[in-house]
């Protein structure tokens, strides 16, 4: 090998990393806590880049929509210069309708609803308990076995007792890092919301300055591959929110107008309930019909059976035709994939790992399939040859 300038540098970062490999397996704990006090003071910048992302999905549809003839003569004029701020406000005032639906009409029905089935509780128990009578005559042998069963119930109460104690002492030893803890979160939430104000009042002037310093920094193949990934996952995060939102809009009024044509219980609620729920993946709408079936169980039990098979009914065709259609395509990504990415994102990082994992296996599916064409297309084999995606 020829030791010139550039081999030299390739070989001196070669190990610089493997000193710094070693040294972080050495030093895990120390390492953790490091990015742990890096990632808490930029905690406010990452929240302001999640939610100006999010509000920017609706922002650029309103200006294109209102402002878009303005835009596309290129004229410095009066609508130009307040398209964006107008756009912000009246994101900010969907964003803000939206949650007024849930804080003030879906939560408060919810809960007069649970206070009116509150004294048809009892009697559900007991229609309940005859129903396991019957059920036991049925079956003697399971009542037998029920019966036989011997539990030793000094022993349960002791054990449930030191847990409620032990539970206890941890509960009161952490209430100050509970407290410190929210604390941050909304300091962190507010500070947040600002950076965010920040970003989408001027995210073409940030984006340009962020491509400047890609391409003052790097090797321009480099940074032409970086803007190109930036820009696909742009894309597919963007379209994954906006089908997302429409997709459970369209869910909602399907069971809004279902419900009200079969004189369903509770049809508002429980529509709006699992409208809000089907913006988690896969399974968020059956969150919602496990409350409303529970609901209208207590009031009805018959409603509560067909109510279940209207839902599997309206899943199957959200599933087969509404989805594939308005996200599904719209990201590029296989059905098994998505429940893939949902299970692993969830399992990893919980809810924000479900609502990230989609849109983000769908960027790895479409980078690994340009790559494999890209081999192909090397190796001259046509990619025709292959049926599959």
């Amino acid at each position: 090998m020829e030791w010139n300038r550039k081999n030299i540098k390739t070989v001196a970062l070669l190990i610089a990393g493997g000193i710094f490999f070693y040294w972080l397996l050495q030093n895990f704990a120390v390492a953790g806590l490091i990015i742990n006090t890096i990632l808490g003071l930029l905690a406010p910048f990452i929240f302001g880049l999640m939610i100006a992302f999010v509000l920017n999905v609706p922002m650029r549809a309103i200006e294109n929509t209102l402002f878009g003839r303005a835009k596309a003569s290129g004229k410095k004029n009066f609508l130009l210069k307040i398209s964006r701020p107008i756009s912000f406000l009246l994101t900010l005032l969907c964003l803000l309708a939206a949650l007024a639906l849930l804080l003030f009409i879906v939560i408060p029905e919810i809960g007069r609803t649970f206070e009116l089935l509150s004294p048809r509780i009892p009697e559900f128990f007991q229609q309940a308990e005859k129903w396991l009578n019957s059920l036991a005559l049925q079956w003697p042998t399971l009542s037998e076995y029920l019966v036989n069963l011997e539990l030793d119930w000094q022993k349960i109460w002791e054990n449930l007792f030191a847990f409620l104690q032990n539970g206890a002492t941890s509960i009161l030893s952490s209430t100050m890092g509970i407290a410190t803890s929210v604390f941050n979160g909304i300091f962190n939430f507010f500070m947040g919301v600002i950076f965010a104000v920040y970003i989408l009042l001027q995210k073409e002037k940030l984006g340009i300055q962020a491509r400047k310093v890609l391409y003052a920094y790097l090797p321009e193949k480099k940074a032409d591959s970086i803007i190109d990934v930036c820009s696909l996952s742009h894309y597919i995060f963007s379209k994954f929110i906006s089908g997302q939102c429409l997709e459970a809009c369209i869910l909602g009024m399907l069971f809004f107008i279902t419900m009200t044509i079969f004189r369903f219980p509770y049809a508002m609620m429980i529509s709006v309930l699992i409208a809000f729920m089907a913006l988690i993946p896969v399974f968020g709408a059956f969150i919602g019909c496990v409350v409303g079936t529970f609901m209208i169980l207590i009031s009805d039990p018959i409603q509560a059976f067909w109510f279940l098979v209207m839902f599997l009914i309206i899943q199957q065709i959200e599933g087969n035709l509404i989805y594939p259609r308005v996200v599904g395509n719209s990201i590029g990504l296989p059905a098994m994939w998505v429940l893939f990415a949902v299970l692993v994102g969830g399992s990893i990082m919980g809810l924000p790992g479900v609502l990230l994992g989609v849109p983000l296996c769908s960027v790895i599916y479409s980078l690994v399939k340009r790559s494999a064409n890209r081999q192909l297309n090397k190796k001259r084999i046509p990619v025709q040859k292959f049926t599959g995606d």
